[in-house]
């Protein structure tokens, strides 16, 4: 069975919206390509997370990681998501977000209630990384009310930084981090309204060794200021910025000048994921077509990494050759994931046919 056409129902997480098939007519393959790498580093990230805490090594590569995945990710989302809401799209919301999040939601609720014995089936707060369904559900809603503003990216800056001032803000439907995240998806869409794309896919030779020389600048001047200032980023517990869950406030930073932080979050998050887009080659490469599946990949890799961080397997065997281990695996899960047959095993659940709960177009 051929599975490309379900398959670009979904962008990163959510890509479907506004996007052609594969091999349509001006389809720029570096978006697929951005899809999967987005979500390789996703895998690799929550695989190390456990290890950050014994290991300086392991801190670093996930403050590096983390610097930039979440804004690709939310970033290349945006880039198909659509500024006009109509039925098709608004069913969309239904079936590829608000429906699998409701499933995955319940199952694992009954994950914790049969291995830690206490859960509480709750659907304002998610659980591990649905959170991203709950924002990208928010982020589509307003998308199409930003996109009549003069100047959309700004207004998503000014709400992002304003928004960790309030200690209200925190777990609840995800509030927290949709508000903090929301320009990078304006900026994905910003680049495909002015077309980026197109533009870079058509850019002669000479400056795309130009640009792709800045961005490995870029890259490598993140990772010497992570190695050179570890220390204080620990101490500073700068991993709590970049996931971009709580206020301020709870970060125990009330300071007016918390807001600049996130401001600098922000700007290099942006420069991060830009750099590393131009960095990814323009044709087609061999996981470019699994760009569409990826919304498998992100649901479902947290149920292998599960027991190996909730046992203590991964803190308790902290070493650097477990974290280039469980780095150099990332790939081969999130190939494996996104393969045809998983995907025919968890259509249902994952892309589920609800006719019966839709009205007619």
């Amino acid at each position: 069975m051929n599975e490309a056409p379900d398959a670009e129902r979904h962008g990163v997480v959510d890509a479907r919206a506004g996007a052609p098939r594969s091999g349509g007519a001006g389809r720029v393959p570096l978006w697929d390509t951005a899809r999967f790498v987005a979500i390789v580093f996703v895998v690799a990230g929550h695989a190390i997370q456990r290890l950050i805490s014994d290991l300086d090594s392991a801190l670093a590569v996930y403050l590096v990681i983390y610097s930039f995945h979440i804004p690709l990710l939310v970033l290349v989302s945006g880039h198909f998501a659509k500024d006009r809401l109509r039925g098709r799209e608004l069913r969309r919301i239904v079936t590829d977000l608000v429906v699998p999040y409701l499933i995955f939601e319940t199952v694992w609720t009954v994950i914790r209630l049969l291995v830690e014995g206490d859960a509480t089936l709750d659907y304002t707060t998610a659980s591990w990384t649905l959170w991203f369904l709950l924002a990208l559900i928010v982020w589509r809603l307003v998308l199409p009310v930003l996109s009549v503003l003069r100047y959309p990216l700004l207004v998503a800056v000014i709400v992002s930084v304003g928004s960790g001032y309030t200690a209200e803000l925190g777990g609840a439907l995800a509030l927290a981090r949709t508000f903090a995240l929301l320009p990078f998806f304006v900026l994905g869409w910003e680049l495909r309204r002015r077309r980026v794309g197109e533009r870079w896919q058509r850019a002669v030779d000479r400056t795309v060794r130009a640009v792709r020389a800045v961005a490995v600048g870029i890259l490598v001047a993140l990772v010497a200021v992570v190695l050179a200032l570890l220390p204080t980023w620990r101490a500073f517990d700068l991993r709590a910025y970049l996931l971009a869950d709580e206020s301020y406030p709870v970060l125990g930073q009330p300071q007016w000048w918390a807001g600049l932080v996130r401001l600098a979050v922000l700007a290099v998050g942006a420069l991060a994921a830009l750099a590393v887009l131009a960095l990814l080659p323009r044709r087609r490469i061999g996981v470019t077509a699994l760009g569409g599946a990826t919304l498998y990949v992100y649901l479902l890799h947290t149920f292998l990494l599960y027991p190996l961080r909730e046992s203590g397997v991964l803190r308790d065997n902290a070493t650097p050759l477990l974290l280039v281990a469980l780095l150099v695996l990332a790939l081969p899960v999130s190939l494996a994931l996104a393969s045809g047959p998983v995907r025919r095993v968890f259509r249902p659940v994952i892309e589920p046919r609800i006719p019966w709960l839709l009205a007619r177009d």
